[in-house]
């Protein structure tokens, strides 16, 4: 009866229009607490049922489960040092302004960066093959908001470079690198960075929909929402990863295992403990390796995830948030800009839902503020 509370908070955001369908999974421990599909994946153009198994465009979670995944594997495997300065992995890097950035900054988002840009906007006459190179000139060519781990902005442009640095130690890329090194043996099948060059095996009406996309002037099903990921080929290290909510709940599970000393050792338990530690520098950041962490107030956790909990949100309507002092894990998938990005109702939503889970399990009491 205790689930029957979060069945209803889901439907309750079906009738307000928080989302049209959305995929919520609770896991406590090693077992399933709550799988749940609601609403529609689709309304236009044609209306489609949301299911267990709809595949979402998990927009941002690429950046802890892609490319911050990846980050963790080059540490295990000796190829970054995370302190080591950009001007040490890029040659080209020694005189400009970037040269002291390290992939802690990187990941942490005080590289001194830029949040974003329309690169896509001035790719068009460009190669296919050629953009990310290009993209990666501009973000060498632009100047730093900021000196190195004085400041916090959370940058998709840092990640971006992230995405390079796999490529330079590794010779490959990214998305064949987690392959290879993680989703390959994790035998996630569901899990993959999108890639224009390469044909989508899934059907159009698996995927849940995003926004009826002003630049490409039609509803996007099946491919990538952020417009300079689908510029650069289809991902990049900031966006471009799709999955189910299973196949992100397995990587969850996998890395509290790996926290906690268990499981399958693909990465060492070392390694996953630092990317889930909050940084100390700059003060007053929320910021993990990849990963953030529950803000004082206001936190999209709500208010009884502990403060050893780590997660992130995507801009299509998507998160993950695991309680490492609990053992619980919340994968909450949802479709909230479809047909419009304007629609941001899930804000207040989403820290009312991770409430109500913690109420079923039995760590809310009332009153009491696990993190503030």
């Amino acid at each position: 009866m205790k689930n029957e509370k979060l069945r209803l908070l889901l439907q309750e955001g079906i009738a307000t229009h928080v989302f049209p369908g959305a995929v919520l999974l609770v896991l406590h421990q090693d077992g399933e607490i709550l799988f749940e599909a609601v609403g529609h994946a689709a309304l236009e153009p044609d209306p489609l049922p949301m299911r267990k198994t709809t595949v979402f465009d998990l927009a941002s979670l690429t950046k802890p489960l892609a490319t911050s995944l990846a980050s963790m594997k080059l540490v295990d495997l000796g190829l970054i040092d995370l302190d080591e300065s950009l001007a040490e992995l890029f040659p080209e890097m020694k005189d400009r302004d970037k040269k002291d950035i390290t992939p802690r900054h990187l990941l942490s988002h005080s590289s001194g960066l830029r949040d974003w840009e329309p690169f896509y906007s001035t790719l068009e006459g460009v190669l296919p093959e050629k953009r990310k190179q290009r993209v990666r000139e501009r973000i060498l060519e632009s100047s730093l908001l900021f000196s190195p781990g004085s400041k916090t902005l959370y940058s998709d442009l840092g990640f971006m470079v992230l995405e390079w640095i796999v490529e330079r130690r590794t010779g490959t890329t990214l998305d064949h690198f987690l392959q290879e090194q993680l989703y390959g043996p994790l035998g996630l099948k569901d899990l993959f960075l999108y890639d224009l060059a390469r044909p989508v095996r899934l059907e159009k009406r698996v995927f849940a929909a995003t926004e009826l996309c002003p630049w490409r002037g039609r509803v996007l099903q099946g491919e990538v929402h952020d417009e300079n990921a689908y510029a650069m080929g289809g991902y990049s290290g900031h966006a471009g990863l799709f999955g189910t909510a299973e196949e992100v709940g397995k990587v969850a599970r996998f890395l509290l295992q790996r926290y906690r000393g268990k499981g399958r050792a693909f990465l060492r338990q070392d390694t996953v403990r630092s990317f889930f530690s909050r940084q100390d520098e700059p003060k007053e950041t929320t910021w993990a390796l990849g990963w953030d962490t529950p803000s004082p107030s206001g936190s999209s956790t709500g208010s009884f995830f502990s403060r050893k909990s780590v997660g992130h949100l995507g801009f299509t309507g998507t998160s993950l948030w695991i309680d490492l002092e609990n053992d619980v894990m919340v994968v909450f998938l949802t479709n909230r800009v479809h047909p419009s990005r304007e629609n941001e109702k899930i804000r207040n939503f989403r820290p009312r839902l991770h409430d109500c889970v913690m109420e079923v399990l039995g760590f809310a009491k009332k009153g009491e503020r696990k993190h503030g």
